[in-house]
């Protein structure tokens, strides 16, 4: 499958974003891609366009336990409207068993542990059964997201990674919510353009980058799933 992504990767670099949803929802039919979303506004964009598919792409989440009340809300809001059921994905270890193999507030002293038990872990799992998944990552959101292109292999997961919004900026997807009346998480609307975990979460300052509010105090700028 690697070589086949290679063949295709500068192709799809000309395809709109249901385009690309499109080619990966019968490219990998029966269950064989998903579409990992967070509930960020890049994710309702993408959710809302997967709405229109012929054959739909199922949605997964990683419920770390630690989400914000907004963010549990809107799942429930998503799963009205659109008539899907979000898998919901959860670590091995509750919050209380977490706290006390590993001690209270993990995510203070080592975060990248707190964050592959939590994130990584159930996601492995879940990609293991899959040929394929979508995300909502964009080039623009950090340097580390630079280079992410359209498809591409996932070389960690072992299996191909669709972005269709990579190109896009934060204006565009602003846009595509207001133009199609998507719903979105209003915490967007408080300064956090990233939304992850309560205890790792901020809102941002005004000139700072999209993912600054993530982590704060470490040099840390991503969980693990895409970098």
């Amino acid at each position: 499958m690697n070589e086949q992504v290679v063949l295709i990767q500068a192709l799809a670099e000309s395809w709109s974003a249901e385009d690309a949803l499109e080619w990966a929802s019968e490219k990998f039919p029966h269950n064989g891609v998903a579409l990992a979303s967070s509930f960020g506004m890049e994710d309702m964009v993408l959710i809302d366009m997967a709405s229109r598919l012929k054959q739909p792409i199922p949605v997964f989440t990683l419920d770390t336990n630690f989400l914000f009340p907004e963010t549990y809300k809107l799942i429930e809001t998503v799963e009205q409207r659109y008539g899907v059921v979000t898998e919901k994905l959860q670590p091995e270890l509750t919050p209380d068993e977490q706290a006390r193999l590993h001690g209270e507030a993990l995510w203070t002293r080592q975060p990248d542990q707190c964050c592959h038990m939590r994130k990584i872990e159930p996601l492995q799992k879940k990609l293991s059964g899959l040929r394929a998944w979508v995300t909502g990552i964009r080039r623009k959101q950090s340097p580390s997201r630079a280079g992410t292109r359209k498809v591409e292999w996932d070389a960690k997961f072992k299996l191909v990674k669709v972005n269709p919004l990579a190109e896009w900026g934060t204006r565009q997807v602003w846009e595509y919510i207001q133009q199609h009346n998507v719903p979105y998480n209003p915490l967007h609307d408080k300064n956090y353009p990233s939304i992850g975990c309560t205890h790792c979460t901020r809102p941002i300052q005004p000139g700072q980058p999209e993912r600054a509010g993530r982590w704060s105090g470490f040099t840390k700028t991503e969980c693990g799933l895409h970098g």
